[in-house]
């Protein structure tokens, strides 16, 4: 539980404050700022849980602003850290952005929020669909509607009842990100796999759905063979829809979805990934006057699959200049502000590979960068119908009172992630690539 909930700038100024219980002042949130500037001076690390004369601080950073609560019992300090986060997420579907000016503007309404949140300390409807339907914004001012709904006193806090659409459908992504890291001598040195299972729900009543994946897991707890491969999840992640004992008990994802879309589960992967587009590069150096690169692109998937939208981040120094480019498939671009050119291919086939030459000038000799202090080459790209893991939904049924018919729809897609990136720059007489 949490006595106060408060908003704080950079300066640890309270924007916002709320008090849920009288055994903590609110006059201690002039102490947190100075704590943890004390703890950073220490050389210690700042967690988001700590305490201090018998008062207990746990906090969040977004953007320009910190989130704190205070305590001073034996407090679950998760749950509050979770409460937080998603009063972030419940702020910024209402504001767009959270940051001190949104802050500023909006305050009646986050008063409102924070009291329909938290009851006494405790953490009460936090899904912001709900919260949407009886609290309303309109050029910030508040209109409260005269009942709250249902679903605020409802077990199924995140539905509301009585939604209707002529026609019931289900859409299902499976969407994984891959993240790796490629030496110098071209071997992986790290990756993983970041999933998620997206869903946009338009359905009628009050539908249970039953998801069923070719979790690992689940095949060894039921002692049952797949038929396939099977995918061993880490850190599995899900929506507060879904019966956690259900899925302890027989794997079987099983809930009741929101309104509309969410994110369903999210899970990761740490097994090794083999690069799906690899890219290398010769480099040629001219007495440092000009330098010419060769790079070689190859999709390493299945024939039957294409990745659309590649692009490929080649650095170059930042001050070259008269760019010229050949590709044998594609478009090459200078991007000055990047100093890097970007190969954009749209379309790039599973086994299919393509070379390209750029040539710059290079004003000053200072700027002839050898291979170990260039940047990676990075790597962006979209390939459907496809899921590096593995992983596929085995089933989705529907099941709801009026016993309608329901469709739907399973899409795969993977997708670079937050860092693709290849070290494989190779000076001249280094392996060089076959020309065009």
């Amino acid at each position: 539980m949490a006595s106060v909930v408060a908003i704080l700038d950079l300066k640890g100024k309270p924007l916002i404050q709320r008090s849920y219980r009288d055994d903590v002042s609110p006059s201690n949130l002039e102490r947190f700022l100075p704590l943890v500037l004390e703890l950073e001076e220490e050389g210690n690390q700042v967690t988001p849980c700590f305490s201090s004369q018998g008062i207990n601080f746990m906090h969040i950073r977004h953007n320009n602003v910190y989130l704190v609560a205070m305590s001073k019992r034996n407090t679950n300090a998760a749950e509050v850290i979770v409460f937080l986060h998603r009063l972030v997420q419940v702020l910024v579907e209402y504001f767009k952005e959270l940051e001190e000016e949104s802050i500023r503007d909006n305050f009646v309404i986050i008063y409102e929020l924070l009291d329909e949140m938290m009851d006494f300390g405790y953490p009460q409807t936090t899904e912001s669909k709900i919260l949407q339907e009886y609290i309303t914004q309109d050029a910030y001012k508040l209109t409260v509607a005269p009942t709250a709904p249902i679903t605020v006193t409802n077990a199924v806090s995140w539905r509301s009842e009585g939604i209707r659409y002529r026609k019931n459908e289900v859409f299902l992504d499976v969407i994984e990100s891959v993240n790796l890291l490629v030496n110098s001598n071209g071997a992986v040195v790290r990756s993983e796999i970041l999933g998620s299972v997206k869903m946009k729900c338009y359905l009628s009543g009050m539908p249970e759905l039953r998801l069923g994946l070719n979790d690992k897991a689940m095949f060894e707890s039921t002692g049952r063979t797949p038929h396939g491969k099977a995918v061993e999840m880490e850190d599995v992640k899900f929506h507060q829809c879904v019966r956690l004992s259900r899925f302890e008990s027989d794997r079987t994802i099983s809930f009741i979805p929101p309104d509309g879309e969410f994110e369903l589960m999210s899970y990761r992967l740490s097994t090794p990934v083999k690069p799906l587009i690899w890219v290398e590069a010769a480099v040629e150096s001219h007495k440092g006057s000009r330098v010419e690169y060769m790079v070689k692109v190859k999709a390493q998937f299945k024939r039957r699959s294409t990745a659309n939208n590649v692009e490929i981040y080649v650095p170059v120094s930042d001050d070259a200049d008269t760019p010229k480019f050949r590709a044998s498939t594609g478009s090459v671009q200078y991007a000055p502000d990047k100093s890097a050119f970007v190969w954009k291919i749209k379309q790039l086939g599973g086994g299919r590979e393509f070379l390209m030459r750029a040539h710059f000038g290079l004003p000053s000799v200072k700027n002839a960068e050898d291979s170990e202090r260039r940047p990676p080459i990075t790597v962006k790209f979209e390939i459907p119908y496809f899921t590096v893991s593995g992983i596929q939904v085995r089933y989705l049924k529907i099941v709801e009172k009026s016993g309608y018919q329901a469709l739907p729809w399973v899409r795969y897609i993977t997708q670079h992630g937050d860092d693709y990136s290849l070290r494989t720059a190779l000076e001249k007489g280094s392996a060089p690539i076959v020309p065009m």
